[in-house]
């Protein structure tokens, strides 16, 4: 018999609740308010009280009201017709919500019960099968959707029945499997799965190392990150966090991308609905809204359901991993989520951490970005979900709990500059501030080698080193002055400049700038190296900065030429020129 109970307590989104049974950590209940059922999660359990966060506003709740528990935790359904939607964080379909503002106890169901879908069978009868094997597949918009074993089933099973190529409906029974105790199990295209809960069919899941491609040079180039990879991108307001998150979508070599706006101001998430759909994709010539599913969940609305937003976001990631696929996950911001747990934190009146945040914060993000990797699944295919959040420090310190928490849990640091972003060098991440954890692992650096090229890491430490002295110079001359200093400390400034402006600075309005294939990235990098190894010969401080100036133009025309057309092999040679104005031919000694 299910379990029930009365409110007795009611702290805004907080509500206890007086039970007359068990009840489960993370259970799933239902409030009776005004003939309206409001869904909340128990989040903790006291001798005969469980605390319950509520999905909805609590506006005009009175004790007394009578609640039950399902049984079940927090799920999401996962089946055909998840991408190109736009969820809220419960997986309700907003799209197929009336009026502007979402009204209580209005849920939606997230997928299309009555489409048909063309069936094909990968499985046959007498096949052995586990959880996450692939029993046949439909085409979702032009994705190959698998259809698995439910992943909560246990054991071994054998296909006892499939059905053979056809359309059908989400909830049709499409095959049939057989327990080895001769029970029969029917399965349909669609599946639930806890949210909390990480999904593990898969055979293992190693160290990435696998390169992603962004198309972004400064992060590529300096600070790569791999598939299955983790990152986080914190930043001041106005540093582009938003923007760059938007070119990630566009140009990463990513199967599909889920984006999680978590807590984000009304405004930005209404602009992501209504710019999305009419964006074109680079990578398929087809709109990117076809291969997106966005989880949204303003500032604005209960804590719990912007809690609740990033782990559904997660599991559909997963869900689509599982059919061997190359997942993108973007959260903007991670912030509103930590400031989510905070405010049900202090609601219970629990030991407070730094600056009032649960004292476990760094455990529950370590434990959420552990659910993103690279894996080998039981077929032998792979899958990866690769994780970058934003965070939203307070007037951009980065010593904030969840910046510092975070960064002991995500291998990429892309810190974003509120000077870079004031002087227009957008993408305005700190080259030398960020840094990628993934330079140092040897089964990175090896596949590096040998698929980009045999001294990429080398390269990439090389420029990090001239950026670095780069900054140094310029301090002193600032500090000095320009004739208070050597020439040569101008040189190294203006050397660093150059890394700058042709590597790290991207026009996003450019059709060929916006987006930088690694093979050019390469070839560039190794351009800018030669030159800041060049020595050059100047009478005095006033002719460094004009020279390298006409060196910087001329590079910039490059980047806005078809790589290794005519038009771009005349920049080069008129780069040549240039640099053989000044250069210091060194004679070997004999």
């Amino acid at each position: 018999m299910a379990t029930t109970g009365k409110v007795s307590g009611i702290i805004a989104n907080l509500v206890i609740v007086k039970v007359d049974g068990p009840v489960s950590q993370n259970e799933i209940c239902y409030i009776n308010h005004v003939g309206v059922k409001l869904m909340a999660e128990v989040i903790r359990i006291g001798s005969k009280n469980a605390y319950i966060q509520v999905f909805e506003s609590t506006r005009g709740l009175k004790t007394g009201s009578g609640v039950e528990f399902t049984g079940h935790m927090l799920e999401a359904t996962l089946g055909p017709g998840i991408l190109s939607k736009n969820f809220d964080g419960l997986q309700h379909d907003l799209d197929k919500m009336d009026g502007i503002f979402l009204q209580k106890g209005d849920y939606t169901h997230p997928l299309e019960v009555d489409k048909l879908w063309s069936f094909k069978p990968l499985a046959k009868i007498g096949d052995e099968v586990e959880a996450g094997s692939w029993l046949g597949e439909v085409t979702e918009n032009w994705i190959p959707h698998k259809i698995m074993v439910p992943f909560a089933f246990t054991g071994d099973f054998k296909v006892k029945e499939i059905n053979a190529v056809g359309e059908y409906k989400i909830y049709d029974t499409i095959a049939v499997l057989e327990d080895k105790n001769g029970q029969e199990h029917k399965v349909s295209m669609v599946q639930r799965w806890p949210v909390k809960i990480p999904i593990r069919t898969f055979k293992e899941k190693p160290r990435p190392f696998d390169f992603l491609e962004t198309g972004i040079r400064v992060i590529d180039s300096l600070n790569p990150i791999v598939e299955g990879g983790t990152g986080f991108i914190p930043g001041p307001f106005g540093t582009g966090k938003t923007v760059l998150q938007h070119a990630l979508m566009k140009q990463a070599e990513a199967d599909m991308i889920v984006v999680a706006a978590c807590g984000e101001r009304a405004n930005e998430v209404v602009e992501i609905f209504a710019e999305f759909p009419k964006l074109d994709d680079p990578r398929t010539g087809r709109k990117l809204m076809e291969r997106t599913t966005i989880i949204a969940n303003t500032s604005n609305m209960p804590v719990a359901a912007r809690e609740a937003s990033v782990y559904t976001a997660m599991t559909i990631a997963e869900y689509y991993r599982s059919m061997g696929l190359k997942i993108l996950l973007l959260a903007d911001s991670t912030s509103r989520w930590a400031q989510a747990l905070r405010e049900m934190s202090n609601r219970m009146e629990e030991l407070p951490g730094p600056d009032a945040f649960p004292m476990d914060l760094p455990a529950i993000i370590s434990n959420f970005y552990a659910r993103a990797g690279f894996v080998y699944l039981t077929n032998g295919k792979t899958g990866s979900v690769t994780f970058i959040g934003t965070v939203s420090p307070a007037g951009g310190n980065l010593k904030e709990p969840v910046t510092e928490a975070t960064k002991k849990a995500a291998r990429c640091f892309y810190s974003l500059s509120q000077n870079r972003a004031d002087s227009k060098r957008y993408p305005a991440i700190d080259a030398v501030d960020s840094y990628s954890k993934y330079l140092e692992y040897p089964e990175f650096i090896e596949f590096v080698e040998k698929t980009v090229a045999p001294n990429w890491v080398d390269n990439i430490l090389k420029a990090k080193n001239i950026l670095i002295r780069g900054r140094e110079a310029y301090e002193q001359i600032n500090i000095l002055g320009d004739d208070g200093v050597p020439i040569n400390y101008h040189e190294i400034f203006w050397k660093s400049e150059i890394i700058d402006f042709v590597i790290l600075q991207q026009d996003a309005f450019d059709k060929i700038d916006a987006s930088t294939p690694i093979e050019r990235q390469k070839y560039m990098m190794e351009k800018v190296l030669a030159l800041a190894d060049t020595h050059f010969e100047f009478e005095n401080f006033e002719e460094v900065n004009p020279y390298f100036k006409r060196i910087i133009n001329v590079f910039k025309q490059m980047n806005y030429s078809e790589f290794q057309s005519e038009k771009f092999k005349k920049f080069e040679s008129e780069l040549q020129d240039i640099v053989k104005e000044k250069a210091v031919v060194e004679v070997e000694q004999s």
